[in-house]
């Protein structure tokens, strides 16, 4: 198999255990390069916990295989300097020092002119944080906070970025703003993304795969056509409460 035909993440068999047992149970999942995919489900599924272990911030078990390399024995960093690259839920920006030292926490063990040139290419993508690079991260609004995060992310040059609830306690208007940001750079890029979201309809607006997730286990497997479909949306729900039933009751 061909670098480019070798899916850019497979996950096999990860189980995630917290104190008396288990959040996610042996799941498997395998992303093709190039292309953005969901974890979708309510709070509590596993889907955050799953995106840790993949980004070595939780003890798993299982194998993660990153372009083709089994990758379940690095450390985070090692992941990172490899291009797995992770953004936390809730923006975990560094509120006290400025935008520019946020951009360049992504950027540390690179050189400083390519440093320059990706932090060029970030504030193209998020002109709302252009002007700000000398203000105190905190001072910036939510949007602008999780435009920073994401840019931050970005200074790496990730082949493969995981992100935890981007849209989490932002304004739709502002949801809409990050995502279509993120729609921009994964056509320029042709980045690959893992995204966790509790809302079907904020991941359908860039995801070509979702996984449904509940209790830690995966329930449900959308493909493009039915991430952008009515049917799709109750096949979803179905998944997300249990039963067909109960899905029809709670729309």
């Amino acid at each position: 198999m061909s670098e480019i035909d070798t899916p850019v993440l497979q996950v096999q068999g990860l189980t995630v255990s917290y104190g008396a047992g288990p959040v996610v149970h042996g799941i498997s999942l395998s992303l093709e390069r190039g292309a953005v995919a969901g974890l979708l489900g309510a709070n509590g599924a596993g889907k955050s916990s799953t995106l840790r272990a993949i980004a070595g911030l939780e003890p798993c078990k299982g194998k993660v295989i990153f372009e083709g390399e089994d990758i379940s024995h690095l450390s985070t960093a090692e992941r990172f300097k490899r291009g797995l690259v992770y953004v936390p839920e809730g923006r975990a920006i560094v509120a006290d020092i400025t935008v520019a030292e946020n951009l360049t926490l992504g950027s540390y063990f690179i050189d400083s002119a390519t440093r320059a040139r990706r932090q060029q290419m970030v504030l193209d993508f998020f002109p709302e944080i252009a002007n700000r690079l000398k203000s105190a991260a905190g001072l910036l609004s939510g949007g602008e906070q999780q435009m920073l995060a994401i840019g931050r992310g970005l200074m790496s040059a990730p082949r493969l970025i995981l992100l935890d609830e981007p849209s989490l306690g932002l304004a739709p208007l502002l949801v809409a703003r990050v995502y279509e940001r993120l729609a921009a750079i994964q056509r320029e890029q042709k980045l690959s993304a893992l995204l966790v979201e509790q809302s079907f309809h904020v991941a359908a607006k860039l995801a070509v795969r979702a996984w449904v997730m509940r209790h830690g286990e995966i329930v449900g497997d959308l493909d493009e056509q039915a991430l952008r479909s009515r049917e799709g949306r109750q096949q979803a729900i179905d998944a997300y409460l249990g039963s067909r039933q109960e899905g029809r009751a709670a729309a």
